[in-house]
């Protein structure tokens, strides 16, 4: 005899099936749950209408945000989750609404999402701390652009946060806002006290919306820009004439006059579109 089906609405509160799975948060995973149900509703919405999209959210823990999504409308979520002890209680969320929850145990740094959607899709997540830069820098070097995905809505580090956003000049702006700014448009939506987490973090998060462009705001090779801006910002106290020569191409002040640049400029004073000049001139050199 089959037992009763069960809704999302039926399902258990978060602390239950913590307690029931034996779900301590691991510091080496990176994981900070989040309980707080009137906040994971309010990181689906922030992702937009999700009704006929596919969601991949990357750490799904015990599903607070995951049960989120599916309320929310997403036609299917696809769950990456590296940690096996959350599996059983992510397996309960799938048999509450059939054919809408796709578990996939593994690294996310590994995994190929683009193969799992079908369709429009959008990433939200509550990134695991220790994984949330590198999964960034990968979305945001997809190939071919625009990429895969409609929009990204991610938790991280409210420092990270303002690395993302900061603007030319102030002490946040680096690496990462460059490639974030150069192919995406990103704001910080708000942020998230340290106590909605189970355990709480030491430091206060925030949500951030990245919707990509059609165009990125100037015409770069790609990896060049990486290299470019990890050297320049890896140095970024130095003039752009010593830090440029951690790329090995000689005396860069060449490349940087022919990007319409001084040598004696700092990273931190470069917009984007100069960083792409600078790509593009390295780049004539072969």
């Amino acid at each position: 005899m089959q037992g009763t089906p069960v809704s999302l609405s039926d399902l258990p509160p978060l602390r239950e099936v913590i307690a029931k799975h034996g779900l301590s948060a691991q510091k080496s995973l990176g994981q900070n749950f989040l309980l707080d149900l009137n906040l994971t509703g309010r990181i689906a919405r922030a992702a937009g209408p999700l009704e006929g999209h596919d969601v991949v959210e990357v750490g799904p823990g015990p599903g607070g945000l995951t049960r989120a999504l599916l309320e929310n409308g997403a036609r299917r979520v696809i769950a990456i989750e590296r940690d096996p002890r959350c599996i059983a209680a992510l397996e309960e969320i799938s048999a509450a609404c059939p054919g809408r929850l796709a578990i996939i145990e593994g690294d996310a740094l590994t995994t190929d999402m683009r193969a799992l959607v079908e369709g429009p899709a959008r990433i939200v997540a509550n990134l695991p701390y220790n994984i949330g830069t590198p999964l960034l820098v990968g979305w945001l070097q997809t190939e071919p652009w625009p990429p895969w995905y409609e929009s990204l809505t991610l938790m991280f580090q409210r420092e990270v946060a303002e690395r993302i956003t900061a603007l030319p000049g102030s002490k946040a702006y680096g690496r990462l806002g460059v490639l974030a700014q150069w192919r995406t448009q990103a704001r910080i939506l708000f942020n998230v006290d340290k106590r909605a987490f189970t355990p709480p973090p030491s430091i206060t998060s925030s949500v951030v919306e990245l919707v990509p462009r059609a165009q990125p705001l100037a015409e770069a090779p790609p990896r060049m820009l990486e290299r470019i801006v990890a050297a320049a910002f890896g140095q970024r106290r130095k003039m752009l004439r010593a830090s440029l020569k951690s790329l090995g191409l000689g005396d860069p002040a060449g490349f940087i006059e022919a990007a319409g640049i001084s040598p004696t400029q700092r990273a931190e004073e470069l917009s984007v579109e100069e960083f792409c000049a600078l790509a593009r001139a390295v780049s004539a050199l072969d």
